[in-house]
């Protein structure tokens, strides 16, 4: 529940900062307006940290340039051409922009740039109503045009216009709408919800690189769940990410199968819940989030109904691997993300082997391999994959997932099992076999690393003789 007097005091304390202060004494001194806007006056009002602080003038982009060189011990201008100076001033970065009075054609994101001359204008162009209020300085007065105080108190993202007109002049707003979802804990207004269903296709306009940047925000906000719900529910999914909408499986009458998508948003919090029980403080693990939503995407692929009804999804971690890797890849994620979700999916099935019977240290050992890097993000996905409701078959399964971390910690103190390698390298094995660089010294090497896994360290001379042992067989 917002706290109307609170959030007014924090709007005082956020006037009277030192940079809000040394700006609004330059503006004023300069005969023109200024006021914070957007997300750092939302975010006053609800109790949030305030950053990234954005102003706005009437003041035209030269004039602002002159206003604050003096103030400031760096500007830039690369934002010229729509309004928008930088500076930073006393340690800190901020951007003042010119009033807008944009037009859209309705084809492409880009807006035909028309400074307005008006705070209230500018306001109403702006994507929801609680991030069109203006904060007057310095004479602290809160500008809200479009009832986005209402809309705080009430928990309601709207926009501050037909979001029909709204959505169409940037489409990009309906995934923004997702993430604030998420962001504030906020719902949609009905009418907001209607035209993101309606105008979803629009999305195509928009850059893959600008989709993935949103995505990734909503991921990275406390309860994504939420956001994805609002892309899901509206089929604005479809556009960018459909893998995900096909997780709706229709559960049979038997109830043969859990439904994938509710069971994928599950693991997607209890990963969200261990990685940060595990790494405080830390911040969000993107691409373990990524990950645990789409851990399952190959099983409407894999899906098959067997003999006596039972249904199968068999492979569908190597299937679905290869699915998230193509999307990523669509969505222009980078190549490291890309590789780490990838291998994820590809492994999150693995440990439920061990959870059947006690693996050998070879086994073990061949689990951290396979792993590598992503060792740790494997332990939070894989526990978090596990949503039974059956109390004693979660307590199992966590117990073994104990067991075999307490292994590795073991195996890591006796045989640093991080860092495994065969006892020999590659140019003691050509000495070895006197041969010369080439595919035999890679399949003697592979030979010494499975004797490595199975066996443990055996000691450069024992790890000789095997190899003279290995090589005549292969002659």
């Amino acid at each position: 529940m917002l706290n109307m007097a609170a959030g007014l005091a924090r709007l005082g304390d956020l006037a009277h900062s030192p940079v809000v202060s040394a700006l609004a004494d330059a503006f004023r001194s300069a005969g023109r307006d200024l006021a914070v806007v957007g997300g750092p006056v939302r975010d006053a009002l609800l109790g949030r940290d305030t950053h990234d602080l954005d102003f706005t003038t009437d003041a035209r982009p030269d004039e602002i340039l002159r206003i604050v060189t003096p103030i400031s011990s760096t500007q830039w201008d690369i934002g010229r051409a729509f309004g928008t100076i930088g500076a930073r001033i006393r340690g800190e970065q901020v951007e003042i922009t010119t009033y807008r009075a944009d037009s859209y054609d309705g084809t492409t994101r880009k807006p035909v740039v028309a400074f307005g001359d008006s705070l209230e204008g500018d306001l109403t162009r702006r994507d929801f109503s609680v991030n069109a209020m203006a904060l007057r300085v310095p004479s602290v007065q809160l500008v809200d045009p479009t009832g986005g105080v209402e809309d705080l108190v009430a928990g309601t993202l709207r926009t501050p216009i037909d979001p029909t007109v709204s959505f169409g002049d940037d489409p990009l707003r309906m995934l923004r709408a997702a993430r604030f979802a998420s962001q504030l804990g906020f719902d949609l207004e009905a009418a907001t919800l209607a035209a993101i269903s309606e105008l979803r296709g629009t999305l195509s306009i928009v850059s893959p690189e600008r989709i993935q940047s949103e995505l990734i925000r909503t991921l990275q906000t406390g309860d994504p769940v939420r956001g994805i719900r609002v892309m899901v529910d509206t089929g604005l999914a479809e556009e960018f990410l459909p893998e995900v909408s096909a997780l709706r499986l229709e559960v049979d009458e038997h109830h043969h199968h859990k439904d994938v998508y509710e069971h994928s948003l599950t693991v997607l919090r209890q990963a969200i819940e261990l990685e940060q029980t595990r790494s405080p403080g830390a911040d969000p693990d993107v691409a373990l989030r990524i990950a645990a939503l789409l851990h399952d995407i190959g099983k409407p692929r894999t899906r098959k109904l067997e003999q006596g009804g039972a249904v199968t999804f068999h492979h569908h971690d190597v299937v679905g691997s290869r699915m998230a890797k193509k999307r990523l890849q669509a969505l222009k994620f980078d190549t490291a993300t890309t590789g780490s979700v990838g291998k994820l999916i590809e492994l999150h099935l693995r440990f439920f082997g061990y959870a059947e019977g006690a693996w050998t240290d070879s086994a073990v050992r061949r689990y951290v391999r396979d792993a590598g890097d992503e060792l740790e993000r494997l332990h939070i996905l894989t526990r978090a994959d596990v949503t039974t409701r059956n109390q004693r078959k979660a307590r199992r399964l966590a117990g073994a997932y104990d067991d075999i971390e307490a292994r590795i910690g073991q195996l890591r103190e006796q045989e640093e099992v991080d860092a495994i390698r065969p006892d020999l390298d590659g140019n003691q094995i050509q000495q070895i076999l006197q041969i010369t660089p080439g595919p035999v010294v890679g399949r003697a090497y592979k030979f010494l690393m499975e004797l490595r896994l199975d066996e443990g360290p055996l000691g450069a001379e024992e790890a000789e003789a095997r190899l003279v042992a290995w090589w005549a067989e292969q002659n």
